[in-house]
């Protein structure tokens, strides 16, 4: 079976498995284990800020940082389409109480226009604005990087108000690859990231939040407060590192991956795939001009061995990554596409 659902598929690499079985561990919720440690110390210099805190999940990061930034009766300003909002649960709500202000651009990015209006008003009479949140690469809407000169303009309007921003970077380094910057660059843009390491970087577990050391000390709390703060979780943790000093610069194969599966969908006019604006690893296909729901076409796929996820009626995703190799690609493209002629009644 080729597995393009996610690229959370991964699993650790033979370089992390032994680096996991030799990690020097220790309680980490008394600060004593000396593999989180390096892990967060490493990736916090790697994404330049002053300080970092280790988390299971990037769920679990991004609602720390939610917690770490605001209080309740708050509101913060999010992309309709965005993880923070879409898939995790209510987490802003149920456990930060703040209330969600949903703005909807292309590029998944709120705009000036958009968060200025927000920060203007009276706060004697509407809620505070006390975060502002952005997601890059931005899943839903095609693993899309959001430029440097968006996320700037935002940051920019946000310190004139003294909002902090908050980025959801799961795969900030597939961003940093597609705009051809350092991920240094985005994370500038912003006070708080949080990063996945399980993902395209394939460690088994674990995400990292990072920004100033007064914010990772309240973030440490929320962590807590979460149920996140761990034991010897160096364990895991080696494979983090491993992950980040090893693991980055591939990327690129991904998204290399990922065009195979865009150009060959491209052949297709009606389904208007341009090759050109896939940025990294995701590619989204909209069966509604195939006359078919995407959940049928998810299940047409998987009977010749390809598996895709679902994201909507007519949307079905394809994320490439490094457990798939290139060949498998250019068969899950063939694949794809004979099933595609099929429900355009052509013969291939």
């Amino acid at each position: 079976m080729i597995d393009l659902r996610s690229d959370t598929v991964t699993k650790p690499t033979t370089k992390m498995r032994e680096a996991m079985f030799h990690a020097e561990v220790g309680d980490d919720c008394y600060g004593e284990d000396p593999t989180v440690n390096a892990l967060e110390a490493y990736a916090a210099e790697r994404i330049g800020k002053e300080a970092a805190v280790y988390v299971p999940t990037g769920t679990m990061g991004n609602t720390a940082a939610i917690l770490a930034h605001t209080q309740p009766a708050d509101l913060i300003l999010v992309d309709k389409e965005c993880h923070i909002y879409y898939y995790e649960h209510g987490n802003m709500s149920s456990f930060g109480g703040v209330m969600p202000v949903l703005s909807d651009t292309a590029s998944g990015c709120p705009e000036p226009a958009f968060i200025e209006p927000y920060l203007q008003r009276d706060p004697r009479r509407f809620p505070r604005v006390s975060l502002i949140c952005v997601e890059n690469t931005h899943n839903r809407r095609g693993g899309q990087a959001v430029s440097l000169e968006s996320m700037a303009a935002l940051h920019e309007v946000a310190c004139r108000y003294d909002t902090p921003v908050h980025l959801d970077g799961a795969r900030v380094f597939n961003a940093a690859h597609a705009l051809g910057v350092d991920v240094r660059d985005i994370a500038a843009q912003v006070d708080s990231i949080m990063f996945c390491l399980s993902k395209g970087l394939c460690a088994p577990v674990g995400s990292i939040l990072a920004g100033s050391a007064d914010f990772i000390a309240r973030a440490r709390r929320a962590r807590k407060q979460l149920g996140g703060s761990m034991r010897q979780a160096g364990v895991l943790a080696a494979a983090g590192l491993v992950a980040l000093r090893e693991m980055t610069e591939r990327l690129v194969e991904d998204h290399a991956k990922a065009q195979i599966l865009a150009q060959g969908f491209a052949e297709f006019e009606s389904l208007a795939i341009d090759p050109e604006r896939i940025d990294t690893n995701i590619v989204i296909l909209d069966t509604g001009p195939l006359g078919m729901a995407a959940p049928e076409f998810a299940q047409m796929l998987q009977k010749e061995g390809v598996q895709v996820s679902i994201y909507g009626p007519t949307m079905a995703r394809f994320v490439t990554h490094h457990d798939v190799s290139e060949s498998e690609v250019i068969q899950a493209r063939d694949i794809a596409c004979r099933a595609i002629h099929r429900c355009l009644g052509e013969n291939p």
